[in-house]
């Protein structure tokens, strides 16, 4: 399952794109003693976490646009009221 929210990046600091993203990853560490640990993240955690680990990747979140949708400005994202709407778990 997923859904689509405006998302910001310092790479593109004056701009906000819609990014679908699924709403549950699980992802996997490794700590330093070499224990693989899996954590399971919802809703907005999974959306940056999402966004963070695309950057590791080398992806900007523009590269998970729909085909055919553009980046916004800021002054026309704010004027659209659509912050994120998650409920808490």
């Amino acid at each position: 399952e997923s859904d689509e929210h405006y998302e910001g990046c310092l790479s593109f600091f004056d701009v906000r794109g819609l990014v679908p993203r699924p709403l549950t990853i699980t992802v996997q560490t490794t700590t330093q003693s070499g224990e693989i640990v899996t954590t399971a993240y919802e809703r907005g955690l999974a959306r940056l976490i999402h966004h963070e680990i695309d950057h590791l990747g080398g992806l900007l979140y523009t590269a998970r646009m729909n085909v055919g949708v553009t980046p916004i400005p800021v002054e026309q994202y704010r004027q659209t009221g659509q912050a994120w709407a998650y409920e808490r778990s």
